[in-house]
Order: structure tokens, then C-alpha cells, then sequence
């Protein structure tokens, strides 16, 4: 076992008549203190963060430095209603625009049926409510001064950003009662009791409200960047998880045991280890995250760690004194008596047992189920076939907002990156070298000087050293997102850093796409085989076994490329993805590998222990047997958690609620139901090499 078997005085004292009464009056004042104390810690959440070391992040840091650095330039596209051309009038009404400042243009566009204004506004990035507030001011000062029979659409970095931080309002409160809503749905089908389902979703709930913010608090200590509604969907779904394999050997251990703390204890005893595998192999492999070098990819594995910590306790020191305060009447209607499982006994062998019966088949005919098996999956990888990694910062968007839509008359009238022009970082006495090289580069339309200054070199004091810079922007001709405007940043960078003594250096939006993509091409690299062997090694810990970590990590793998393809083919075929966006193979593949394997632990672990009285082949029909009903509620309960990401603006957890959805269903009915049943059967007791399971010990 990799867990020693606990004291015994513990789970007596988790559920004893006193006890458990102080331990929850204890649960509850850590909790609201807590909760109490906490509270206000803001999460950054920057979806399209470079990595620290970028070219792109390093131009960032200087500019940061220079003389109104919190001042960006909003892009206002203005063309009539009618589509026709604006009449001088027109742009004579377009002078003076701006948050108290001058207006860059109007510049009209060739076809004379638009104009282009730049607006200066003052912004504080990690302050969403302010930013939205100065964008939504600049939007009504330009309205306010249009001219009649003109629209004016507002886009730009800054509009990009109020317009998410608006499409979040309400959605994370969407987000917790979709998920409550789905937990308690599937719980109370899976008790079929009106009562018992509102103890383990009370007890999951607090574990979200501690989780979030405990890692509001570590992010905003460490600068952490995640996604919150991501750790809310893996602490609900986890702490479901473990509530649903408690409850389920509870109700076991209450037909054959009358004191209904005892039964519990019980079941505390015998599911400890499972539930410890389970959070510990998640756990690590979301630690492994902690390489990334991409911002958001790291903030949610650290995040999420916690999280999950979070929901194992509350699984392991709060649930069970709940349970045994309301007692075994939660179980009403169906309560299970001592007298039920002698009844139970009597007439096993004549209920139907779905489980054991595809065991049974999978059994008789392992080479045919294998083969079916691994050919299914083979067809579903095939998705991955022509999918597409990274998308355009519209396509992030799964609900309207003003700044995406002003991209599409902005580029029907203007150079395609007009709204995000590339930003070169050079020395000021190369800035005319630096503009007329980089203006001769093919696909740059215009190139404009920008704010200049003194910066520093380094942030430690002995080396510190200033120099001066001055920013050029350029204005392409590729279309946001595309391989042309990524091929494009490479010649740029090529070309720039050729000019000797410019120091030039690329970056702007277009350019920090490239670095995230590159930086999360190398997450993908280095991340996806440390999970595989953490995994593997935990496998291995838990049933002293080296044969089978390396089978069930080939097939957890197989199933992983197959509903990454299938997802993929999916979100193309009936969603319009053409695209996934560049986090979503990575942490795909981790919640898929990390979140799948809990339920292979949980079969192969009873199997193990069945084995030694009767053998692996029988052990295998005995294991699914056993565990099909609570393994299958557990993956049904998970998925539907993760689908729950659909409610939330961003098509990037949209795919990924998609996929490991998906990824949960094909495992809990495929993989776990037939697929490793028939590998263990093909091996038997090769299976557990280097050991050998205690029966066939005494033969």
C-alpha cells in the first residue's frame, strides 16, 4: 500500500456523537474566518502573458519605464451608416476626440469610406474596473462629438481589455451555480434521496469558498496569473469525487454493520487510501507546472494544487462528521439496515449486474475487446489530424464585444494590423537606421516613431546601467493571428537585431503571440512527459508493481490523443473552433492524463486486492463489478462539472471544458470499463511484476 492504514482513534473521532459536533463547530469558524479575513485579493488574469524572458516581455518592461507609459492608444474606426464615402464635413467633425487629450487623425483610408482616430487614454492594467471605466468615458466622448449618420466602433489593446473584464460580469456567479446546480443534480440521482445530496454539496461548496480565496491571497503574493473559474470546476469536481467513493462504501458498510458511526468509520478506513492516491497523483502532476515558463500555464498549476489540497481536506475531516451528525436517515427514502445486506446475499446471484456481466465478456474474449478497443481510439485520434494551434484575439471571444467587431471595417479599410501595430525598442541615436531598415521589410505598410526616454538596464543596483531608446511602431499589412503576421515577427527580429550597436528589440501585441506560442510549444515538451512519469511513478508506489504503470500509461496516453482529437473535431463541426487556443493541448493533456488515471487507480487497486483470493482473472470481473456503479457516478459527476466551463466568455475554457469532459466520459466507459479489464486479462499475473498477487503465493 503507499498509504500506512490511519489510527484507528481518528476515524472515531471524526465521527463520534461528541466529536463529531466539535469538529464541525471547528470547520465552520476556521472556515468563516477565513473567508472573513481573506477576501479582497485580486487574480490577474491575462490570458495572452508572454513568458518572463521573452523578446516581447522584455519590451514590455521597458516601456513600462517611460515617460506616461500607462498611456495606450485606443483605435476608433468611424464610417457611415450607409457605407458610403465621408464627405470632408465629416472629418472636419472628427478633430478633437480623446479622454482630455488630442486625437492622432482622423486618418481617412484610401477608399475614402473610412477614417481612423487614435485616442490617448491613461489605463491601469491590473485595475479592471478602472480600465473599463476610462474606456467606457473615451467611448462617450466620441459618441458624443460624432457627427450624424457616422458609427464610431472603439478597439485597441485597452478596449480589448475592458470589453473581457465586461464579458466576466455575472459570469463567474453563472459559472458557481451551473456547477452546483449540475453536482446536485447528479448527486441526487446517484443517492436517489432528497436529503443525503445536500451534505456532501454544502461541504464541496465551503471547500470552493475557502479555495478561492486561499489562492486569490497566494496569487496575489506570488503574481500568479490563472483562471479562478478553472480551480472552482477541478475543487467541485474532485471534492465530489472523493464525497461520492465515501458515501458509497459508507452505504455498503451500513447493510451489514447497525451503528451507523461504526459503519462510517468503516468506510473512512478502507476508502483513505483510494481518495490519498487520487488527490496525491493530481496533485504532483499539476506541480509539474511549476516549469512552465508560460505565466498562466504555472499560476494554474500552483493554484490548482492548492485548490485540490483544499477539497481533500474538507472530503477527509469535514465530510465525515457531517455524515454522521445526520446519521443514516439522509439515506431516506432508501435506507440501507443490517438485515438489507443478508437479503442482498441471498439473492446476488439472480439480480442483473451490468458491470459484471461486460466484465464477464471482456474476460472471455480480451484480444477482440483490445482490438476493438485500441481501433476506436485510433479513429478518434485522427482528429488531431489537421487541427490548428492558436487563436486570434477575436476569436477568444465567445460573446459580442465592440472591440472585436471593429476589426472587421478596420480591416476592410486599413492595413490588416493597423489596431496592433508591432513595437521595436531601439537606442535613439539608431532610431533613423532602425526605421528606414525595418521599413523596407515586406508586408510593413507605415512606420511611425513613438515615446522615447532614459530606462534602466538591470535591477540590480551594481550592474544598473541606462541607456536611452526610442519606440518605432509598425503598421502591417498581416491579418492579427495569421502565419503570415507571425513569419513576419521572426524576419523583423532577424533583421533588427542585425543592425549592430541598435539593440533593437521586437515586440507589441503581435510579437507576444509568437512568444506564447513558442513558450507554450515548450511547456507542452517538457511538462507532458514529467506528468507521465509522476503518474507512473505513484502507479508504481501503489501497487509495487513496474509492469503495470508502463500498460496503464500507454493506454491512459491513447485515450488522451483520442479525446483531444475527438474534442477537436468536434469544436469544428459544431461550435466553429478552427482552432484550439495555444493553453488548451497542454492543460488538456494534463487534467486528462492526472484526472483519468484516479479512475484506473480505483479499479486496479480493488483488483489488486481481489486477486489474492481469487486470482486475476476473476479478480478483474470482481473489481469492475465492484467499482462500476461508483467510478461510473464519479466520471458522469466530473464531466458534467467540466462542461460547466461552456457558461464562461472564453472559448479557451470552452474547449477545455469540452475536451476533458469528453476525455472523463471516454475514460469511465471505455478505458476503465473494457479496455484495462482486457490488458490485465491478456497479462494476468505478469500484470503485477515484480509482485505476485498473495494467492497464487501459497499455490
Amino acid at each position: 500500500m503507499l498509504t500506512p492504514s490511519p489510527p484507528r482513534a481518528l476515524p472515531r473521532t471524526l465521527t463520534g456523537r461528541r466529536s463529531a459536533w466539535i469538529l464541525i463547530l471547528l470547520s465552520l469558524l476556521v472556515t468563516a474566518g477565513l473567508l472573513g479575513t481573506l477576501r479582497g485579493a485580486d487574480v490577474v488574469n491575462d490570458h495572452g502573458a508572454a513568458p518572463v524572458s521573452s523578446e516581447s516581455a522584455q519590451v514590455n518592461d521597458l516601456l513600462a519605464q517611460l515617460p506616461d507609459a500607462d498611456v495606450q492608444q485606443l483605435v476608433v474606426v468611424v464610417t457611415r451608416e450607409d457605407g458610403g464615402q465621408l464627405a470632408e464635413q465629416d472629418l472636419g467633425g472628427l478633430g478633437h476626440l480623446g479622454e482630455g487629450r488630442d486625437a492622432v487623425g482622423p486618418i481617412p483610408s484610401e477608399d475614402g469610406r473610412a477614417a481612423m482616430l487614435q485616442v490617448p487614454v491613461t489605463v491601469d492594467e491590473h485595475d479592471s474596473s478602472a480600465l473599463r471605466e476610462v474606456v467606457d468615458h473615451a467611448r462617450d466622448a466620441v459618441a458624443a462629438g460624432l457627427p450624424d449618420g457616422l458609427v464610431a466602433q472603439t478597439t485597441g489593446g485597452p478596449a480589448f481589455g475592458a470589453d473581457l473584464a465586461a464579458s466576466f460580469d455575472g459570469a463567474n456567479l453563472r459559472l458557481l451555480l451551473v456547477t452546483v446546480g449540475v453536482v446536485g443534480l447528479l448527486l441526487l440521482l446517484t443517492y436517489r434521496s432528497p436529503v443525503l445530496w445536500l451534505v456532501p454539496i454544502t461541504v464541496v461548496g465551503l471547500a470552493d469558498q475557502v479555495a478561492a480565496v486561499l489562492t486569490a491571497q497566494l496569487g496575489s503574493r506570488l503574481d500568479l496569473n490563472f483562471d479562478a473559474g478553472i480551480i472552482s470546476v477541478l475543487v467541485f469536481g474532485a471534492g465530489a469525487n472523493y464525497a461520492l467513493l465515501l458515501i458509497s462504501r459508507y452505504r455498503e458498510e451500513l447493510r451489514t454493520t447497525p451503528d451507523h458511526r461504526s459503519a462510517l468509520a468503516t468506510a473512512w478506513r478502507a476508502t483513505l487510501p483510494a481518495i490519498l492516491a487520487s488527490n496525491i497523483s493530481v496533485v504532483l502532476a499539476l506541480a509539474t507546472l511549476v516549469l512552465a515558463v508560460i505565466p498562466g500555464t504555472r499560476g494554474v498549476g500552483i493554484a490548482a494544487a492548492v485548490g485540490l489540497l483544499v477539497a481533500l481536506l474538507f472530503a477527509l475531516f469535514v465530510l465525515p462528521p457531517a455524515l454522521a451528525i445526520v446519521g443514516r436517515q439522509a439515506f431516506w427514502p432508501f435506507i440501507p439496515q443490517p438485515e438489507d445486506g443478508i437479503g442482498a446475499k441471498s439473492t446476488s446471484t439472480t439480480s442483473f449486474d451490468p458491470f459484471g456481466a461486460v466484465a464477464s465478456a471482456v474476460v472471455r474474449r480480451p484480444w477482440a475487446v483490445l482490438t476493438a478497443g485500441l481501433a476506436l481510439l485510433a479513429v478518434m485520434a485522427t482528429g488531431v489530424l489537421g487541427t490548428q494551434v492558436g487563436l486570434t484575439q477575436t476569436d477568444r471571444f465567445r460573446v459580442t464585444a465592440e472591440s472585436a467587431d471593429a476589426l472587421e471595417p478596420l480591416a476592410a479599410h486599413f492595413p490588416a494590423g493597423a489596431a496592433n501595430p508591432i513595437i521595436v525598442v531601439t537606442d535613439s541615436d539608431h532610431l533613423d537606421e532602425v526605421e528606414a531598415t525595418l521599413g523596407d521589410v515586406e508586408g510593413v505598410e507605415r512606420v511611425s516613431p513613438g515615446p522615447s526616454g532614459t530606462v534602466t538596464t538591470s535591477t540590480d543596483t551594481a550592474d544598473a546601467a541606462t541607456r536611452e531608446i526610442t519606440t518605432v511602431l509598425l503598421t502591417t499589412d498581416a491579418v492579427p493571428g495569421s502565419d503570415h503576421e507571425r513569419e513576419l515577427v521572426g524576419e523583423l527580429r532577424e533583421v533588427s537585431h542585425g543592425i549592430p550597436g541598435a539593440n533593437a528589440l521586437v515586440g507589441g501585441g503581435p510579437a507576444t503571440d509568437v512568444d506564447v506560442r513558442e513558450g507554450s510549444e515548450r511547456d507542452l515538451l517538457v511538462v507532458a512527459p514529467l506528468v507521465l512519469l509522476v503518474v507512473a511513478a505513484i502507479l508504481a508506489l501503489l501497487l509495487r508493481s513496474l509492469v503495470a504503470p508502463v500498460v496503464l500509461m500507454a493506454v491512459n496516453v491513447a485515450s488522451t490523443l483520442a479525446t483531444i482529437g475527438t474534442g477537436a473535431w468536434l469544436g469544428r463541426q459544431f461550435f466553429g473552433w478552427d482552432a484550439l487556443d495555444t493553453p488548451v493541448p497542454l492543460l488538456a493533456f494534463l487534467f486528462l492524463v492526472a484526472l483519468g488515471i484516479d479512475y484506473t487507480i480505483f479499479l486496479v487497486h480493488r483488483v489488486q486486492a481481489e486477486a489474492a483470493a481469487l486470482g486475476t482473472r476473476q479478480a478483474v470481473v470482481k473489481g469492475v463489478s465492484t467499482t462500476g456503479v461508483v467510478i461510473t457516478s464519479a466520471g458522469i459527476v466530473l464531466a458534467g462539472v467540466f462542461a460547466a466551463l461552456g457558461v464562461l466568455p472564453l472559448v479557451t475554457l470552452g474547449q477545455l471544458g469540452l475536451i476533458v469532459g469528453l476525455g472523463v466520459v471516454v475514460d469511465t466507459m471505455l478505458v476503465r470499463t473494457v479496455l484495462v479489464p482486457a490488458v490485465i486479462t491478456l497479462l494476468g499475473d505478469r500484470f503485477w511484476w515484480p509482485g505476485r498477487p498473495a494467492a497464487h503465493l501459497s499455490r
